[in-house]
């Protein structure tokens, strides 16, 4: 029978939480999930979340395949309410820093450090006792008010649970932030997706995740759908009807010596027109470099993100990009003109500058290739890798 082997109650203190917050599992093999709750220590709602999926599948134990791993992600910062504790874990899931790490190098130091290394520890244990497809979760919420949204590389398998799941799919973030989580869980080859419930403080950001949580479980294979209990979620939306699919189209970073200030009253999604006054820092009033909707605008000490702006896309260009990369037309973009093959890394072109500013980079995205920088004159893209099947 599944079991689970860390259940804990919701009012329990995050004070008092340890690294596993519970484990529900079948005999039999099947796939793995992982939710990760709380990789930012002021965002408890997932953790709150986990407990309640847990407790109901310990009292239903329905018919169950593989096994669910749930895990507290900054256990140090959860502790203190803070973000983080020396610097962002969500920012530091880089191969050359976690291979510095496992060979005891400078990395291997700080509390995120550790965090990350522990919280790893108990990743590739679950990794090595599962033969099935994997599925990662990471529970997050915002220091902004809004509707639910959803972040991920955007490979196939990742659109595929961002698509079972509430509130906007987003896209394009990765090629703005570097060693998130999900980054690094999708470059091993499995499925993952970042889900963003809400304000840190809203009572319906734990029954968001909650859903999210049940409906990774079922389109991972865990659970057939009819037992996800009818209650779950939370109830109409107090944000209207947000678009679907948004893409990044700017991201404003921000330095502790900047000064910056948010102004108030700014939601995810909500829309914005080219100019308006979006912020302040030392160097005085910050707008909107374009049209759009502003995500994630930051009212917390804590970040390097201060906003980002995006633009809605129609569903059917996702249809077209899922036909284009199944027939392998990214093979192809070394033809297309202004675009060569990179003479060092594997599916990857250089874009010259003037196709950079035009309709070739848009074919590129929905070929499959992301950004990864640029070189004088130029932009290198590669295609992402897509998720491993068993």
């Amino acid at each position: 029978m599944p079991r689970n082997l860390a259940s804990t109650s919701e009012g329990e203190a995050v004070e008092t939480l340890t690294r596993v917050i519970g484990r529900f599992r079948a005999p039999a093999e099947g796939p793995l999930v992982v939710s990760i709750a709380g990789i930012h220590g002021n965002e408890p709602a997932g953790i709150h979340a986990c407990r309640r999926v847990l407790r109901a599948l310990e009292a239903r134990r329905p018919a169950f395949r593989g096994e669910w791993l749930a895990l507290a992600g900054n256990v140090a910062a959860l502790g203190r309410g803070r973000r983080f504790i020396d610097e962002d874990l969500n920012r530091i899931w880089l191969t050359e820093r976690i291979e510095a790490a496992s060979a005891g190098g400078r990395d291997a130091g700080g509390a995120e450090g550790r965090e990350r290394e522990a919280l790893l520890g108990e990743i590739e244990a679950a990794l090595a006792r599962n033969s099935g497809e994997v599925h990662v979760i990471d529970l997050h919420t915002t220091s902004a008010p809004g509707s639910p949204f959803s972040v991920f590389e955007d490979a196939l398998a990742n659109r595929r649970l961002a698509e079972r799941l509430p509130g906007s799919m987003v896209l394009g973030l990765e090629e703005h932030l570097q060693g998130t989580l999900i980054e690094y869980v999708g470059r091993l080859g499995h499925v993952a997706v970042g889900f963003e419930a809400g304000h840190h403080d809203d009572p319906d950001a734990a029954a968001i995740h909650e859903l999210a949580v049940w409906r990774t479980l079922t389109a991972a294979g865990c659970l057939n759908p009819a037992a996800v209990p009818a209650s779950v979620g939370p109830g109409p939306s107090r944000f209207g009807t947000p678009p679907r699919v948004v893409e990044i189209l700017y991201r404003h970073g921000v330095a502790p010596s900047d000064g910056f200030v948010m102004e108030p009253g700014f939601q995810n999604m909500q829309g914005v027109k080219k100019g308006e006054l979006m912020a302040r820092d030392r160097s005085g009033e910050i707008l909107a470099p374009r049209q759009g909707r502003v995500l994630m605008p930051l009212y917390q000490s804590q970040g390097s993100d201060g906003f980002f702006i995006v633009r809605e896309r129609r569903r059917i260009w996702l249809r077209i990009s899922t036909a284009m990369r199944r027939l392998g037309l990214g093979r192809l973009a070394p033809r297309l003109p202004g675009v060569e093959r990179h003479p060092d890394l594997d599916d990857a072109v250089i874009v010259r500058r003037r196709a950079a500013d035009g309709w070739i980079v848009g074919v590129l995205h929905l070929c499959g290739y992301r950004k990864l920088g640029g070189e004088p004159g130029a932009l290198v893209m590669r295609r992402r890798r897509e998720a491993a099947r068993p």
